[in-house]
C-alpha cells in the first residue's frame, strides 16, 4: 500500500497547486505584456524602439504559450487574477517621478527593471516546470526549454537596454582615464 509522506503530493492536489502557480504567472504575464506595448508606444522612435519592439512581440508570444499550457493542462484560467495584474500595470503608472506634468528620465529605468524581474520570474517558472514535466506528458519538456531560453536572452536584451538607460538617465560620459583616490 503505498501511503503518502507528509511532504508527498498527490495527482489532484499537484494539479490544484499547479493551476494556481500558472495563473500566479499568468498574471504576471499580463502585466509584462502591458508595461511593453506601452514602453514601445512611449518609445518607437527612440534608441530603444526596436529592441522593445522584439521584446514585446516575444512577451506575447510567452503569455501565448502559457495560456496554451494551461489549457493543454486543463487549468482553467482566473479572470480575477488578469484583472487585478492589468489594473495593477495601470496604477503603476501613477508612480510620482519627480516631475509634475511630464515623465522623467528615470522611468525608464524602473520600467525595463520591472520587466527584468518579469523575465526572471518567467525563466523560474520555465525552469519549475522542467522537473514536473517528467510526471506530466502533456508538458513538453522541449518546448519549455526553448522558453526557457528564449528568457534568458530578453534578461540579456534587458540588461543591455538597462545599461544604456542609466548612462542617458544620469547624463554619464565615458572617461579615458578613471579619476585618482583622493
Amino acid at each position: 500500500m503505498n501511503v503518502p509522506t507528509p511532504n508527498s503530493v498527490d495527482g489532484p492536489a499537484r494539479h490544484r497547486m499547479l493551476g494556481i502557480y500558472l495563473n500566479d504567472h499568468l498574471a504576471g504575464a499580463t502585466t509584462g505584456t502591458a508595461l511593453v506595448r506601452r514602453m514601445v508606444q512611449e518609445h518607437h522612435a527612440s534608441a530603444y524602439g526596436d529592441d522593445l519592439d522584439k521584446l514585446a512581440t516575444e512577451i506575447s508570444r510567452d503569455r501565448q504559450a502559457l495560456v496554451g499550457l494551461l489549457s493543454d493542462l486543463d487549468v482553467p484560467v482566473r479572470r480575477y487574477k488578469l484583472g487585478a495584474a492589468w489594473l495593477a500595470e495601470k496604477i503603476g503608472r501613477l508612480k510620482p517621478n519627480g516631475r509634475l506634468l511630464r515623465r522623467s528620465g528615470l522611468a525608464v529605468l524602473v520600467e525595463l527593471e520591472a520587466l527584468r524581474l518579469g523575465a526572471q520570474g518567467k525563466a523560474s517558472l520555465w525552469r519549475a516546470l522542467l522537473p514536473v514535466s517528467a510526471l506530466e506528458p502533456r508538458l513538453d519538456a522541449d518546448r519549455v526549454e526553448g522558453l526557457l531560453r528564449r528568457a534568458e536572452q530578453q534578461i540579456r536584451t534587458l540588461d543591455s537596454l538597462h545599461a544604456r538607460a542609466v548612462v542617458q538617465a544620469f547624463r554619464l560620459h565615458p572617461r579615458a582615464t578613471p579619476r585618482p583616490a583622493a
